[in-house]
């Protein structure tokens, strides 16, 4: 077999990727002569050519094209556009950026524990407050790559850790872990709780009003998957009423997160913007899944980030 011929779009995709495809034997080409794509538009923003609209008119218009490389872990602008079709493979970002998003986890987590946002809001000197993560209960909701960075990085904390998944495989480090039928009984005991699961039909307000009164007063909710994992309204009155210890979120719903919100004045909420992977730290993480899945789409090997379209993710 020939150089793979790999297509990159939308059409100002920078430079950054076009290097990546030819130090893995690729060849880039207009989409017409193509057999791939390495598509950077995330399915975000106002600008539709860059969203699952332009990718369906360009795969409409090059039926040659068989696989495509999605940016993220989460494409759930492409699944709810019904652009995920069986008759091409789709791969996508799961697994790339897991641990600079792992890392960012774990830093909300101390975060919360320590009563950080409260501190850095104060201009006096405050009673003391905050809780150790050392032995702290962890329950992760997800069992892919972040979940499982994070629990690499809470080994030396010794944690003991609940992962909850849809189907309840053993995951290395953890104690226990079980289905999301059973996602309530994780909830009771937990000191923190992390979201970083795909958002699906079945995932989406997965955090509202019956799960934060399941929660422990003390414990803190850490959201770096998908906004609309949380029902913000009940979030808010769980914060409000002290429900909960807090919430420390990368992302909202709605997202940005617009001036005036209440999530922006709560003592007991920590919010960053969607920062958990940053395009610095990003861009030569994708880069790596680029060019190995270039190399094993022009060998004939399994590619990397596989996406199931009927599932979603």
């Amino acid at each position: 077999m020939g150089a793979p011929r790999i297509a990159i779009g939308p059409q100002d995709t920078r430079e950054w990727v076009r290097a990546a495809v030819t130090a893995a034997g690729g060849t880039v080409v207009p989409p017409e002569r193509a057999e791939g794509l390495i598509w950077l538009g995330t399915g975000y923003g106002p600008d539709p050519s860059r969203g699952p609209a332009g990718l369906r008119a360009l795969l409409h218009a090059n039926p040659g094209i068989r696989w495509i490389q999605l940016p993220f872990a989460g494409v759930e602008p492409f699944a709810q556009a019904g652009v995920l079709t069986g008759d091409r493979v789709w791969t996508a970002g799961q697994g790339v950026y897991a641990r600079p998003v792992a890392e960012h986890a774990l830093t909300l987590g101390l975060a919360g524990l320590r009563d950080l946002g409260r501190r850095i809001r104060a201009a006096d000197w405050e009673p003391q407050s905050g809780l150790s993560l050392t032995g702290a209960r962890v329950t992760i909701f997800g069992g892919g790559g972040i979940a499982r960075e994070l629990i690499r990085m809470l080994a030396p904390f010794e944690c003991d850790v609940t992962v909850v998944r849809r189907r309840p495989e053993p995951v290395p480090g953890a104690g226990r872990t079980l289905g999301f039928g059973e996602r309530y009984e994780a909830l009771k005991g937990a000191d923190l709780v992390v979201l970083a699961l795909a958002l699906t039909p079945e995932t989406e307000g997965v955090m509202g009003a019956v799960e934060f009164e399941l929660m422990e007063p003390h414990a803190w909710l850490v959201n770096v998957a998908r906004g609309k994992h949380v029902v913000t309204e009940d979030l808010v009155v769980a914060l409000r009423e002290n429900t909960i210890g807090g919430a420390a979120l990368d992302v909202t719903d709605p997202e940005p997160l617009p001036a005036g919100h209440p999530l922006w004045e709560l003592p007991n909420c920590i919010v960053t913007p969607h920062t958990a992977n940053t395009e610095a730290m990003g861009r030569p993480l994708l880069a790596m899944r680029i060019n190995e899945n270039v190399q094993r789409f022009a060998a004939g090997e399994p590619l990397l980030g596989l996406v199931d379209p009927e599932l979603g993710y």
